[in-house]
């Protein structure tokens, strides 16, 4: 299965850990030619020597804080400098940045959310665009763009998390847009929403309320990033999912069923 993944060109944002090191992972299975990136090192160089055992057909590590406009230009500047071009963006970076409540917020809080989780996909999105588009248009096939929804999207997030819950709500409708802007094109938009992961988001929390938590999902356990990330591949592959865009896939164990 995806075997037309192989040699293909994949940036994931965001991925020298959790989520996206997972993603990354499958894709590498896949013989896929893989860009990694993390605005720190921590990690990077093993997630490389990982992925290149795996059966990546070749990985770069591109260090840059994709909360910046620049950063993202940067980003797809050195992954196309490096492989030639990009067949699929995966927009996997992004995060809580803290918790407030409404009358806590100021505009500090309300930017560095907005910026993690709205403009570095925005921004890596754009300018990916002309290097997707011309994929599509050597290949004869789909070009893709992935982008890493939540379920906090369709239910408001948890106390505090409010503007999270907004960027990711955003972030599903803009996917929306696009498709309207861009499948002339032959470039699809897809949104792969995870429920409650076993990741590093929630390692905050007591056992208690993980408990409680487990209790709202009908298969009674968080799930697990290698649960997630065939999800990635799918919209990736033409093969597969060649006719699917616009669309939002949920991965959450029946926590909330549409």
């Amino acid at each position: 299965m995806f075997e037309d993944l192989k040699g293909k060109r994949v940036l994931i944002t965001g991925s020298t850990a959790g989520m996206g090191l997972a993603t990354a992972r499958e894709f590498a299975k896949h013989g896929a030619k893989i860009g990694i990136n993390s605005h720190i090192t921590d990690g990077a160089e093993q997630a490389v020597a990982e992925l290149q055992e795996l059966g990546a057909q070749g990985v770069v590590f591109i260090q840059a804080n994709l909360m910046k406009t620049a950063e993202c230009e940067r980003c797809v500047s050195e992954f196309v400098a490096e492989f030639g071009g990009m067949d699929v963006l995966i927009n996997n970076a992004g995060g809580l940045g803290g918790r407030e409540g409404l009358e806590n917020i100021d505009d500090e809080f309300y930017d560095r959310v907005m910026d993690l989780n709205g403009r570095s996909v925005l921004m890596m999105t754009k300018y990916s665009i002309p290097h997707l588009r011309q994929s599509a248009k050597e290949s004869g096939e789909t070009a893709a763009v992935v982008g890493t929804g939540s379920i906090a999207a369709r239910e408001g997030g948890g106390v505090g998390a409010g503007i999270y819950a907004a960027s990711k709500a955003w972030l599903h409708d803009i996917h929306r847009n696009w498709v309207k802007e861009f499948t002339k094109d032959n470039i699809r938009f897809n949104i792969v929403a995870p429920g409650t992961i076993d990741t590093a988001f929630h390692d905050g929390k007591s056992d208690e309320l993980k408990a409680n938590i487990a209790s709202t999902i009908a298969m009674g356990r968080f799930g697990k990033i290698e649960e997630v990330a065939p999800t990635f591949l799918f919209f990736s592959s033409h093969q597969y999912s060649g006719y699917i865009t616009g669309q939002i896939l949920d991965v959450n164990g029946g926590q909330m069923c549409p």
